[in-house]
């Protein structure tokens, strides 16, 4: 089935692109926004490295024209081996016709940041907007925080004993905030200032807590800068109703890997399983 599914797709196009704005203009009115979500996650595989990684991605419609709803109206998945499937483009951008796509839709991209799923997203559709998804940016975020509450509430230098657990709680709270609000630049300034504090903590009293807090800090300025290009005001976004998480996607890696690849079970799959399916559970 498998293989039937995609000789129908087709060979893989150097560019999916087709026309330019200026045909685009004149195509009519596209339905509802788009919003294309994509994740990946790893199941185990035959022979070496062992696991590969699936790609998976969720496209949602959110109305048709005259039909405006709160809900969704339209659901589509796909899921694939990255590195083995021939055509990953042309297998999303089917799925996304399949919702009536036009070129002058907008479509808003999530994602958790990763390079690859960003270009394939993009190489669909260049004037979308890409998004880094708030979900794993909480997820990061309170993993930190919690981290910071085994803290010691003072730390002593050679003078005099100073605050450390408050301070560093505080000033998380703040990055937090800022980033709520897209604000990428002053929340990388409260991060290098939560690093200093907990370098300088490390060096006077070696705390074990501080320097675990310190390593997971400083990989968390390097992520942010990566993708400050793509971080939106999600506040303002999450209360004029547009999405800024991709729960939809998460549920489908659940899907994809832990209903059809039995992740509890002793199984070992090649590489060679192109997968589409549907919302509903059907291949397309």
């Amino acid at each position: 089935m498998a293989e039937r599914l995609e000789q129908a797709l087709g060979e893989e196009h150097w560019s999916l692109i087709e026309s330019g704005p200026t045909e685009w203009r004149r195509v009519p009115t596209p339905n509802g926004p788009l919003t294309v979500g994509s994740d990946g996650g790893y199941v185990r595989a035959q022979g070496k490295p062992g696991w590969c990684e699936v790609i998976a991605a969720k496209s949602l419609l959110a109305f048709t024209r005259g039909e405006e709803s709160e809900a969704p109206v339209s659901r589509k998945g796909v899921a694939f081996v990255q590195t083995d499937d021939q055509p990953p483009q042309r297998r999303l951008c089917e799925g996304l016709q399949s919702q009536g796509h036009q070129r002058n839709q907008p479509i808003t991209c999530l994602s958790e940041g990763g390079d690859t799923v960003r270009a394939l997203q993009l190489y669909l559709n260049p004037p979308a907007e890409p998004l880094l998804e708030w979900f794993h940016v909480a997820l990061r975020l309170t993993v930190i925080q919690q981290t910071a509450t085994g803290l010691s509430n003072q730390t002593r230098d050679e003078e005099a004993d100073s605050p450390l657990r408050d301070p560093v709680m505080r000033d998380w709270e703040r990055l937090q905030w800022y980033l709520w609000h897209g604000n990428v630049f002053k929340a990388l300034q409260v991060g290098q200032s939560v690093a200093m504090d907990l370098d300088a903590a490390v060096a006077t009293n070696g705390h074990g807590t501080a320097r675990t807090l310190l390593k997971a800090v400083e990989a968390f300025h390097p992520y942010l800068e990566h993708n400050q290009g793509f971080i939106p005001n999600y506040g303002e976004r999450y209360r004029h109703g547009e999405r800024i998480r991709t729960g939809s996607v998460e549920s489908t890696v659940k899907q994809v890997i832990s209903t059809r690849f039995c992740t509890k079970q002793q199984m070992a799959w090649t590489p060679r399983r192109p997968i589409s399916y549907s919302s509903s559970g059907r291949a397309w």
